[in-house]
């Protein structure tokens, strides 16, 4: 489990049972990759949100960007705080836009999301946040194992049509 596949390599000679449960073992490692999108996007607006009220705390979870325009809100006094949310709100979305392809086994929501993601850590070396930009790091090592368990995914979902059934192609 420890190298990234979760026991998922498909065997010539396995029985259609068995490649079910590789089918879904290697679904619930690309769904399981693409929640960290949601995750990332959900905690970044919960950030948005401590910063406006002046909490004074915040996740390392969340998005560099998320910082910068809180920051620039906090200027603006009480109509950055409006701005605040839509700005964030949008960038959060995209990253929900992301969740919802990625989940699904679309590899460019994988790739872009992750270099957005990057773009994002590399932000942080700005604010010297290192524990941000570990997170970043261990984020994107997860997120990466689902765009690598994809090609098994689609081998395995080939491997388990039914005869006759009407091909999908991406």
């Amino acid at each position: 489990m420890g190298s990234g596949d979760m026991g998922l390599g498909a065997q010539s000679g396995s029985s259609s049972s068995d490649l079910a449960i590789q089918r879904m073992r290697a679904e619930q490692v690309v769904k399981a990759a693409a929640g960290w999108f949601v995750w990332i996007a959900g905690l970044s607006m919960v950030n948005s949100v401590l910063s406006i009220s002046g909490a004074g705390l915040r996740f390392i979870f969340g998005l560099g960007i998320a910082q910068v325009v809180d920051g620039i809100a906090h200027s603006a006094e009480n109509s950055g705080a409006v701005l605040d949310l839509i700005i964030n709100g949008f960038v959060a979305g995209i990253f929900v836009v992301f969740w919802n392809f990625a989940r699904k086994g679309e590899k460019w929501a994988f790739i872009v999301g992750m270099l957005l993601y990057l773009l994002d850590g590399l932000l942080l070396l700005m604010f010297k946040d290192i524990l941000g930009i570990a997170f970043h790091a261990y984020a994107l090592f997860r997120i990466y194992g689902g765009l690598k368990a994809l090609p098994l995914l689609e081998q395995l979902q080939l491997a388990t049509a039914p005869a006759g059934a009407p091909i999908n192609p991406k």
